[in-house]
């Protein structure tokens, strides 16, 4: 399996952004196009996607006669999506990956991006792995108390200060920190499974690549915001209230360090590959496999981001990460997923934003383009 990356001459502004408005529901919606910049040079360039994959996680052998997208994509897809890819302001990285198939694009795919919610992803898997070789269960029960709690998105948070502590079982977790994508029920579950060095052994005996775990998320944010963590930034909005106070230069320094070099950055070829692994079944066993989808098909955030771009009759399991905004700027906006197309065929498809200043919807419209590009092409 091989990844090829587009390397073509610099296509005109113009054109690329004219593209771009004709995938999109509004030509509002579309950014103007990022000033032109070197990519790769004139001749294809072919480099593995991550690790090689273990022989067990082959693409399934065919049966019958193949249709024409298995060994190669469809024609016309990958200029399509490096159209839509260089039109959009800020750094970007794409990757679509066949599930059931021997090919896979990427624009950007290599780079490192900042993760943030994806992250958790990793975490529900390395439990998932313990639970397949039993030191954890899924009816485990977890004590979450007032020092647990976190920052950002953590509505488990309201039941904890109202009830002093909750106990959740890790099945529970699970389904809250990727259905609402819950930062304490992650949190939660982090602490379960041994910490950080668990999730990041994980990856590693997986072989999963160019996949980063950062240190959680307290200092995950309190790092980005060039803040030291303090358990009272858990309490109302005390997080950003130290945030603001910070001099604007302290602000910017420590964000542009974590654009530099993401600790819980990955890249969206890695990405697609583990997805592609999931779905085929050789990182879980087959039972926590299909729990796994079957809770990513119910995952609430981002329900106009890739999921939108999908015509009626597919399906979509995701998730979501959004980081934090300096000065109109966010530092990771993405959706990566697995989309299933009527006929049972399937893709892992990445969309990664490392720092754009383009508005919210202007970023769901090029999420929304990418997805509906990969249905506009299958079966071609």
């Amino acid at each position: 399996m091989s990844l090829r990356f587009s390397s073509r001459p610099l296509l005109g502004i113009t054109i690329g952004a004219a593209f771009l408005a004709g995938c999109v529901s509004s030509a509002a919606l579309v950014p103007a196009p990022r000033q032109a910049q070197t990519v790769h040079g004139s001749s294809p360039v072919t480099v593995p996607i991550g690790p090689p994959v273990r022989a067990s996680a082959a693409a399934p052998a065919p049966r019958g006669t193949l249709d024409a997208g298995f060994r190669r994509p469809p024609a016309g897809l990958s200029d399509r999506l490096y159209v839509l890819w260089r039109a959009f302001p800020g750094k970007t990285g794409i990757a679509v990956q066949r599930i059931d198939g021997e090919w896979a694009l990427a624009q950007r795919g290599g780079d490192l991006f900042p993760q943030q919610s994806v992250s958790k992803l990793w975490v529900s898997m390395s439990i998932l792995d313990a639970v397949d070789n039993r030191r954890v269960s899924l009816d485990q029960k977890v004590r979450i108390g007032p020092e647990d709690l976190v920052v950002f998105h953590q509505p488990l948070a309201d039941r904890v200060r109202s009830e002093g502590s909750v106990t959740m079982s890790v099945r529970d977790l699970i389904e809250t920190a990727i259905t609402h994508s819950d930062n304490l029920a992650n949190d939660s579950l982090l602490r379960t499974v041994g910490g950080p060095s668990a999730v990041r052994s994980f990856i590693a005996k997986k072989d999963l690549g160019s996949i980063r775990f950062g240190p959680g998320e307290r200092l995950l944010q309190s790092g980005t915001a060039g803040l030291t963590w303090q358990q009272s930034y858990s309490i109302a909005r005390n997080f950003q209230a130290a945030r603001a106070a910070l001099p604007m230069s302290t602000r910017q320094s420590a964000m542009n360090n974590y654009l530099a070099n993401p600790v819980d950055g990955a890249s969206p070829s890695a990405i697609a590959s583990a997805l592609t692994r999931l779905a085929r079944g050789t990182l879980l066993s087959p039972d926590s496999t299909d729990y796994l989808l079957g809770v990513m098909s119910r995952t609430k955030s981002g329900p106009k981001r890739l999921k939108a771009g999908l015509p009626p009759g597919w399906t979509f399991v995701h998730k979501t990460g959004t980081g934090q905004d300096l000065g109109g700027m966010t530092a990771g906006y993405n959706d990566i997923g697995i989309a299933t197309a009527p006929d049972g065929t399937r893709y892992a498809i990445v969309v990664m934003m490392g720092s754009t200043t383009s508005s919210i919807p202007s970023r769901m419209a090029l999420m929304q383009a990418v997805s509906g590009a990969v249905a506009e092409f299958h079966g071609r």
